[in-house]
């Protein structure tokens, strides 16, 4: 009682949780749900190993369309309509999609989502987009911005070629170090809630994004060598942000390194103390098969994370084969323009923590 005879209240503030994790992570305090999930895929794709895994396999390398470009964004279009389908939602239940690609000015994007009527958020980090859209994402229904988003991204081999190297029809050789871009488009929706009856739900826990590392390559037919140290430095990063070691999850899952890059990735990280050789797993490596594909380093691309994580990844995750992965997607950051100016090719990697329970 105060001493004028009013009854004193005592403030008393709720503590905050603190979403800032180390020095480049975060932990969700409400971590959202993978609601949904969705992989489109070329014809080469589906030829693979990953074949029986996809939604859908396209054979048409144009879609029907009249260009490569084109195409990209029917694949585009197409995984975004499908994981709403899959989802049993309105496009008018998803508030923002977070989306990009690899071509200019995300043309594939821009003119792939234009009829959903859905809010957009371009972005852009090479072949790691799928990762960015997905902190994105996960960050926009973290902190009650949007009860559900759409992750979403896709490449095409045949696009990719005409925009960063040659011409197909120059018919130029590829060398061994060279990955072959996926055509293709995955998709994702992230939401505050999952629906009560999933005997498995998938939460999205946290993110480390990641910083520029260039280590000055400057041969877009090695792209694994570019993004290998970035992957190094996000993973290694993650580890010291949650105070782990790589046990801690059952698969750490590279998006794009391919086989010279993923080797260069576990060599850099056994000299900063971590030893993942044992439960590493690499998208461009699983995505095609080396043997008789004749795709050499492997995969890469935008479509090569996404397709491979919403395809076999979430498989493994419901049927709770793996508890908790770190996905990692990678990308070389190049443009046409950067490299006829003999360039360096810079590397970024983010990664997603996500869990099964």
């Amino acid at each position: 009682m105060a001493s004028d005879g009013r009854t004193e209240f005592k403030y008393e503030q709720t503590p905050i949780f603190n979403k800032m994790t180390g020095k480049q992570s975060i932990l969700f305090e409400n971590p959202p749900f993978i609601i949904a999930e969705s992989s489109v895929a070329g014809k080469k794709e589906g030829e693979g190993p990953l074949g029986a895994y996809f939604d859908e396999i396209v054979e048409d390398g144009y879609f029907g369309g009249t260009s490569w470009e084109e195409a990209e964004s029917k694949f585009l279009n197409r995984a975004a309509k499908l994981v709403i389908k899959k989802a049993n939602l309105k496009n008018s239940d998803i508030r923002y999609l977070i989306g990009g690609d690899l071509l200019g000015q995300l043309i594939s994007t821009s003119f792939g989502v234009t009829d959903l009527e859905i809010p957009l958020l371009g972005v852009f980090g090479a072949c790691s987009t799928m990762g960015e859209a997905m902190i994105i994402g996960s960050t926009l229904v973290d902190g009650d911005y949007a009860d559900k988003t759409i992750a979403i991204t896709s490449s095409h081999f045949a696009s990719a070629e005409k925009q960063f190297r040659f011409p197909l029809g120059y018919g130029n050789q590829r060398a061994p170090s060279a990955s072959w871009t996926v055509t293709g488009s995955g998709a994702v929706i992230i939401a505050k809630d999952s629906p009560p009856n999933r005997k498995v739900k998938i939460r999205i826990k946290g993110a480390t994004i990641g910083k520029i590392v260039d280590y000055g390559i400057k041969d877009n037919s090695n792209m694994g060598a570019s993004m290998a140290p970035a992957a190094t430095n996000t993973i290694s990063q993650n580890l010291k942000d949650l105070n782990v070691q790589p046990g801690y999850y059952d698969k750490i899952i590279t998006g794009d390194l391919g086989h010279v890059g993923s080797d260069i990735l576990i060599d850099l990280l056994k000299q900063e103390g971590y030893d993942i050789s044992s439960n590493h797993m690499d998208c461009g490596i699983e995505i095609f098969d080396k043997d008789t594909q004749d795709t050499h380093a492997g995969g890469s691309g935008c479509a090569c994370s996404a397709i491979t994580f919403t395809s076999y990844v979430l498989k493994k995750m419901k049927e709770k084969e793996w508890k908790r992965v770190l996905f990692s997607p990678t990308g070389s950051l190049q443009s046409k323009v950067s490299f006829n100016e003999g360039q360096s090719m810079p590397g970024i990697a983010h990664a997603v923590i996500v869990e099964a329970e």
